[in-house]
């Protein structure tokens, strides 16, 4: 899903724990709003470096290459499109590829931050999230009824359970997670999965 060599944002929370996923030989660079690239994989706080953080303040192994600037050269990277893929969280995902993860109407909270960037610039837009709220309802629906952070960003989506892409023609289901099958799966899902075309 990250191609080698890629230039890749990782939101904040589930999104951050992709840089100790990728698989082995498999280079990505890694970038973050407050101005690095290249970084590696998070380290414990204990041997973290309180100067060498990523965007959500969690520690991160210093790496050859790497590079540091100011949120401003970080936001000119962004918005000139020069981000292959980034990973965000999100509250609702509808199946056209709409984002809303910035803000939970309920408690009238929220910042939309550099998501809104990120969704709206970025080449490739992957939703890592749990499937279904902590009341067990669906998170992908068929439209998003919470304020937008982007409309039609979306290409991909990762939940605890499936992988799904998002194609002109609806979602399509690509994989389960051990254990589940794809009705269970289309089971806590508004809109129909539809299955992948072989060949």
């Amino acid at each position: 899903m990250l191609p080698h060599g890629a230039v890749v944002n990782l939101g904040i929370g589930i999104p951050s724990l992709c840089a100790d996923f990728v698989p082995e030989g498999v280079y990505v660079r890694y970038q973050a709003e407050n101005g690095v690239l290249g970084y590696g994989e998070l380290l414990p706080p204990e041997e973290g470096d309180p100067d060498l953080i990523d965007a959500s303040g969690q520690f991160t192994k210093m790496t050859p290459g790497m590079a540091f600037f100011d949120s401003a050269e970080s936001f000119a990277m962004i918005r000139g499109g020069h981000i292959d893929a980034t990973v965000l969280g999100a509250l609702q995902v509808s199946e056209q590829g709409d984002l809303a993860n910035w803000m939970l109407p309920s408690r009238g909270i929220g910042s939309i931050g550099g998501g809104m960037d990120l969704a709206a610039n970025t080449k490739r837009v992957i939703v890592a999230m749990e499937h279904t709220t902590r009341r067990n309802e669906p998170k992908i629906l068929k439209e998003c009824t919470f304020p937008l952070t982007a409309q039609r960003c979306v290409t991909d989506i990762v939940t605890d359970i499936a992988v799904i892409s998002v194609t002109e023609n609806g979602l399509v289901l690509n994989e389960c997670a051990p254990g589940w099958n794809a009705d269970d799966v289309q089971a806590l899902t508004v809109p129909t999965l539809l299955k992948p075309t072989k060949g």
